[in-house]
């Protein structure tokens, strides 16, 4: 049966810009590091540059300064541990953390009961914590959230190695492939899951059965 939204959750998180937007200052720096001879000053630089330019772009069509300059941040935060140990494949050391980090997070979310997914879309519909009443969408949202954890899981599978084995370009071309393609198949399958878990009748995303009477939206 039809859920009552229309909107898919690529449409309420909209991932997929972001995602590419933050492809982009490490294609700078493999680019930059290239080019120079390996230098991880140019490259480091050209990252700095990139990010800049995306955080400009980003600014002019209307999005949050916090999200901005948080991507930003993360690019300079990649920039100086590359600068301080002087090794390029250090640029991505904040991808293989981070990742494992979110997978560690969502994976807990869901054995406390608070999948991270929900909490995110709760966010964006502006129902804080009242999707959590609602036993189908909490059971819905945490087989969802695996899904999640999977797709930082990959990420660290492939990261890694490539890491360990100091093989910059690589991890340049993985940065790319792993993000907005990765991200746009996660939102697909983790809608899908929802979808299908989701009884029949269920009113939707929008509108979790708590019990309680809701004003009308």
């Amino acid at each position: 049966m039809e859920m009552a939204q229309p909107e898919s959750l690529a449409e309420l998180l909209g991932g997929r810009r972001a995602a590419i937007d933050a492809t982009l200052p490490a294609v700078g720096f493999v680019t930059g590091w290239l080019i120079s001879g390996h230098s991880v000053w140019a490259g480091a630089g050209a990252a700095i540059v990139v990010g800049l330019a995306v955080c400009g772009w980003r600014l002019r069509r209307g999005d949050r300064p916090r999200a901005v300059l948080i991507g930003l941040l993360g690019v300079c935060v990649a920039a100086v541990i590359a600068l301080r140990t002087g090794n390029a494949a250090d640029f991505f050391l904040v991808q293989v953390f981070s990742n494992a980090a979110s997978a560690l997070l969502f994976a807990i979310s869901v054995v406390l009961r608070r999948p991270l997914l929900g909490v995110i879309v709760g966010a964006v519909l502006g129902q804080r914590t009242r999707w959590r009443r609602d036993p189908a969408l909490l059971r819905s949202y945490s087989l969802a959230s695996w899904v999640w954890v999977l797709q930082y899981a990959l990420r660290v599978a492939v990261f890694l190695p490539l890491y360990l084995a100091d093989q910059v370009v690589a991890l340049g071309v993985a940065r790319v492939v792993l993000s907005w393609p990765l991200v746009a198949g996660c939102l697909a399958v983790s809608w899908w899951v929802i979808r299908r878990t989701l009884p029949a009748g269920h009113p939707g995303l929008r509108h979790p059965v708590t019990g309680e009477v809701s004003p009308a939206a």
